[in-house]
């Protein structure tokens, strides 16, 4: 089945990938802004509903609540895949945009909850079909460099987009209640602005033939319709025999989002701000002048030349070992805060490199065929969000109990933890095409 690829696998770069990664990444540059536009609004949303402290148990649920619905939304989303990629492409955002808006207006922190959860579905949806999307319609050599820029840049610009807003409409003396609800319904502006083109996406020929052969099978049989959107048997024989590969993949995505998810959504607050700088400020500072050129620089230049494993491996370790610096650093009285916060801000270079691998869906698109695809991004989005939704829960919390040094250490063993898994679990996966991995996967290749 390769060889039928590969007009698809072979073809140079090409104006057409760069407006699929677009369109595609788009849904992403919405999570990054409104997962991270709760961060920058949180203390002064949770008061508006009278609970005076970030680090608490109301705080982890309204950070948590996108995260959680996002395990929906990708289950529900990765079944719909299985029918067509572009059959239900633009949903996703619309549930976004919708959502967003809903924000604005919800008279009780239960209903803001509630909210964000719905928003969350949208986010899980995009999630599966974008990544599955852009992989099948990319060529293999470029394939890395396409999803990593796609997802890996957009996540943070949509979170700098939110963080400038921010910093726009307090320089205007708004007050709090109103600057909070204005930034969270900005997240509508840019779904609105990708629907039109998702729903002019064609559909991806990997996606095609798969249902024209299996049409063609059920036929022959003597049975009505296609495996892919009737018969669930083959899906779950698919499955059971893919399982390592997707467990790998949903593991390391989990053990990713544990840690970057921390730092994401309660550095602004939890950090920064015990630092005396204000959490757009900080997210200003983070995303322009460490972890957009980062992404940058290793999605152009290493993703696809060096390939996953090193630039996943070797970013949790540095992860690790910022978190462990930093630590000693704000532990110890003499310690300079403004040393410490360079230190810390280093940790968004690091976790870019798993960001760009796991954290882009690279795994989990590229070691699934394409007949049970989708479903299997579902799965490793819903680990990943697992870990993120536990970060977003639970890391308040246990600041609040044990405290922040005990915390980043926590975390830090988590990162080394992920390095391993990395080292171990999966193949290199760089410069192949779709189905010669998830027909014979390479043998996993040394750092």
């Amino acid at each position: 089945m390769a060889s039928a690829f590969a007009d698809v696998d072979d073809r140079p770069l090409s104006a057409f990938h760069w407006v699929a990664m677009l369109t595609t990444g788009m849904g992403v540059f919405c999570d990054g802004y409104d997962i991270s536009s709760i961060s920058l609004v949180l203390g002064d949303a949770l008061r508006s509903y009278g609970v005076a402290h970030m680090a608490s148990v109301e705080g982890g649920r309204l950070t948590a609540a996108a995260l959680v619905g996002s395990m929906l939304g990708a289950a529900i989303f990765g079944l719909l895949g299985q029918r067509g990629r572009k059959r239900f492409y633009g949903l996703d955002v619309l549930i976004l945009g919708v959502a967003a808006i809903a924000q604005a207006f919800m008279p009780s922190l239960g209903w803001l909850i509630a909210c964000r959860f719905v928003l969350g579905i949208g986010v899980g949806g995009d999630y599966v079909l974008s990544p599955t999307i852009m992989a099948e319609h990319a060529n293999k050599a470029d394939r890395g460099k396409l999803m990593a820029i796609g997802f890996g840049v957009m996540w943070p610009l949509g979170a700098l987009a939110a963080a400038v807003f921010k910093l726009c409409l307090d320089a205007f003396h708004l007050p709090p209640d109103l600057v909070w609800r204005i930034v969270l319904a900005g997240g509508a502006v840019p779904a609105f602005a990708i629907m039109y083109s998702r729903r002019a996406m064609p559909e991806t020929a990997r996606f095609l033939a798969c249902a024209a052969e299996e049409d063609a099978a059920r036929a022959a049989a003597g049975a009505a319709g296609s495996p892919a959107r009737a018969d669930w048997r083959p899906i779950l024989r698919d499955l059971a025999a893919h399982a390592r590969p997707i467990a790998a993949a949903t593991l390391l995505w989990f053990v990713f989002d544990l840690v970057s998810y921390a730092g994401a959504l309660f550095g602004p607050n939890l950090i920064a701000q015990n630092l005396g700088i204000p959490s757009a400020v900080y997210s200003i500072m983070a995303y322009v002048l460490f972890q957009i050129p980062a992404t940058l620089v290793m999605a152009w230049f290493v993703i696809d030349r060096v390939g996953r494993k090193p630039l996943q491996v070797w970013g949790f370790v540095g992860a690790a070992a910022v978190l462990v610096v930093f630590a000693l650093m704000r532990s110890s009285p003499g310690s300079s805060p403004v040393a410490a916060l360079g230190v810390y801000l280093l940790f968004y270079v690091a976790q870019t490199g798993p960001g760009l691998v796991s954290g882009a869906g690279i795994y989990g698109v590229e070691l699934a065929p394409t007949r049970i695809r989708s479903v299997a991004q579902s799965i490793t989005v819903f680990g990943g969000r697992i870990g993120a939704a536990i970060s977003g829960f639970a890391f308040p919390v246990l600041v609040g109990k044990v405290g922040l040094i005990p915390a980043l250490y926590g975390l830090a063993a988590i990162a080394v933890a992920g390095a391993v898994l990395s080292k171990l679990l999966v193949p290199e996966t760089s410069s192949r095409s779709l189905e010669d991995l998830s027909l014979q996967p390479a043998p996993a290749a040394a750092l």
